[in-house]
């Protein structure tokens, strides 16, 4: 019986992740109130659990504070009671959450008249830490848009396959930022960059121009063999543990060229020997 608690910032995509969920026929609950949580797990346990067998709650900061510094206690009671239960924490920067509420006019539920919208927003990741910490999936959705987090979402949860751990290469470009939510970053700026080569300028990591370019370069084979002899050695040590999820990222300047090309071959790589092994271009999208 799987539990999904669904929680993180508000403005991140929180409603849309839970709607995801609903659409691939996940009992979904929004607003839920932390103390109520033991009630829907013994409802979970007993016969009306047998036909909700994938359930999908929403926690907010609009919980009480104790409620939400005792979210750890509660959940180790949650997992002792033959549920598996993840956590996905949806996030993104300040000035990406000041933005969204800007142009959407939506009020934050944590703002008034004493308090600013960047104020609330501070809060709000203080009020959240206890849950934040205990996350399985963080998603940072800086640069994700609605259509991007669906399918986020659906090809990381729902096509998660039995006793395997989910694996999303990604790449992306230092000069846009780092991203939040890898558990793994490999910088490749110090390769070649076909950038400065005007005939591939305007090519990606994905097209066969580049390829051959990169192939051609000593360190890229280098760079590439390590960074496979790394993971074949850790990626099943995190398993060991029951990990969920992990998230590698791939960085070059701009997120065109170098990144594309090493995390493309690491995903060729693994998803031989893998299931659910995925890859996103962040820059691409």
């Amino acid at each position: 019986m799987n539990l999904i608690i669904i929680s993180g910032l508000s403005g991140s995509g929180k409603s849309i992740a839970l709607n995801t969920l609903e659409d691939l026929n996940y009992y979904c609950i929004d607003n839920m109130p932390i103390g109520m949580l033991s009630s829907l797990v013994d409802q979970l346990l007993s016969d009306w659990g047998k036909n909700h067998s994938h359930v999908a709650v929403g926690i907010d900061s609009r919980n009480s504070h104790q409620d939400l510094e005792h979210f750890p206690d509660l959940l180790k009671n949650l997992t002792q009671a033959n549920l598996n239960v993840e956590i996905i924490y949806l996030e993104a920067d300040d000035t990406t959450l000041l933005k969204r509420f800007s142009e959407t006019r939506r009020k934050h539920p944590l703002t008034g008249e004493d308090r600013s919208l960047s104020d609330a927003i501070k809060m709000e990741r203080e009020l959240l830490y206890p849950i934040a910490v205990e996350t399985d999936l963080l998603i940072d959705t800086t640069h994700t848009n609605i259509y991007q987090l669906r399918e986020l979402v659906r090809n990381r949860v729902i096509n998660e396959a039995p006793g395997s751990m989910s694996i999303l290469f990604q790449s992306f470009g230092f000069k846009h930022g780092i991203p939040s939510d890898a558990d793994f970053i490999f910088d490749t700026r110090c390769l070649p960059n076909p950038h400065w080569e005007a005939s591939l300028r305007p090519y990606t990591g994905k097209d066969e121009a580049v390829i051959r370019y990169l192939e051609q370069q000593p360190w890229v084979g280098e760079m590439k063999q390590h960074i496979m002899d790394f993971l074949d050695i850790w990626i099943p040590r995190f398993e060991k543990e029951n990990r969920t999820y992990m998230t590698i990222a791939i960085g070059c300047t701009g997120g065109q060229h170098r990144s594309v090309y090493m995390a493309e071959t690491l995903h060729t790589y693994f998803k031989n020997q893998r299931k659910n092994v995925m890859v996103r271009h962040r820059e691409l999208s």
